[in-house]
């Protein structure tokens, strides 16, 4: 049987990744490792698929921009940063919403890569963060950047863009502590995003930082939209020990929290504050406009997609870089009453 990319990596005792960027002759890969790499390619005799990588566009100009995100804000600012970058650097956008659930996602995008000839792909959460899709990827050699929640940069991390979520859910908690508040709740987002599990470890931490208890039942599960919002607020609203503040996963579910408070006949935020995350047009349209955390998606974008074409031209670059989200202060947080 041919050998594969996946039996070298078995054999070196690395990710199929590491063997990727080995045989692509990426930068701040330790020289043990390459080392380590070259004796299993040279051991088991494997040949680099070079149809795929053909396939999987050395001649192409095309971007492909991969998401499955139910909130259009992030989607648009995603769009508008790789489209930002790719009219700079000389390429096109092609544009594929996928449902990251699927059985069949991994064959889905493969073939997509494939059959539009791509130079390669910026995927988004959750996409970017499930093993099983980066392996189906690392095995046909297609070029990726990832955009994901992460607090540091490692020799794993490969090519990506990392956003500190954490960081950003303990400094607008930390705002609301500061503010005099002690009975905080949180209004998660989907919980196959690394970014909801982040914001919550945030979340939690602040709390642990200032001695203040963590009621389990003040953690609302949800996803990322504005029904959700509106669910996980009445549930809060509705118990005898209701929160003085919530800290809502982003923006979108922030937002539904505030209609939710209204319907209560509550003040925002003289009866109770609301913060979101992300600083998406939402913040601003609310009245009154969120308090929320300043995440540049749009930026964030245009990034990923630089280091995309950087490491396509073999241009030396960095292999990742990494944004810190800070507070924005608005009209939806007030001291404690």
């Amino acid at each position: 049987m041919k050998v594969t990319i996946n039996d070298v990596a078995k054999h070196a005792g690395v990710s199929i990744k590491t063997v990727s960027r080995v045989t692509n002759n990426e930068p701040s890969v330790k020289q043990a490792t390459i080392d380590k790499v070259n004796k299993a390619i040279t051991e088991l005799d494997y040949q680099p698929n070079l149809a795929a990588r053909n396939l999987a566009g050395t001649k192409s100009y095309v971007i492909g921009f991969i998401y499955d995100n139910p909130n259009a804000y992030y989607v648009i600012d995603m769009q508008n940063g790789i489209l930002s970058s790719c009219k700079d650097l000389g390429y096109e956008l092609l544009i594929h919403p996928c449902n990251a659930k699927s059985d069949n996602i991994c064959a889905e995008l493969t073939t997509l890569v494939k059959h539009a000839r791509l130079a390669g792909l910026v995927l988004t959460p959750p996409l970017s963060e499930d093993p099983k899709i980066l392996q189906a990827l690392d095995e046909i050699d297609a070029n990726y950047v990832r955009i994901i929640a992460g607090e540091k940069i490692d020799s794993d991390t490969g090519l990506a863009v990392l956003v500190n979520d954490k960081h950003g859910a303990v400094s607008i908690t930390q705002h609301l502590i500061d503010l005099g508040h002690k009975n905080i709740a949180f209004l998660s987002g989907d919980q196959h995003h690394e970014s909801t599990k982040a914001r919550l470890s945030g979340y939690t931490q602040a709390l642990q930082d200032n001695n203040l208890k963590l009621d389990k039942q003040n953690i609302i599960e949800g996803e990322y939209s504005f029904e959700s919002g509106v669910s996980g607020a009445k549930t809060l609203l509705n118990r005898a020990n209701k929160p003085t503040a919530i800290v809502a996963c982003n923006d979108e579910i922030a937002a539904g929290a505030l209609f939710a408070a209204r319907l209560e006949g509550l003040d925002i935020p003289n009866d109770i504050s609301i913060v979101g995350f992300e600083d998406s047009p939402f913040s601003r349209q609310t009245w009154p406009k969120l308090t929320t955390v300043h995440q540049p998606n749009q930026k964030i974008a245009q990034m990923a997609t630089e280091l995309l074409i950087a490491k396509r031209r073999s241009q030396k670059s960095a292999q990742a870089k990494i944004f810190i989200p800070e507070p924005v202060i608005r009209d939806s947080s007030s001291k404690a009453t």
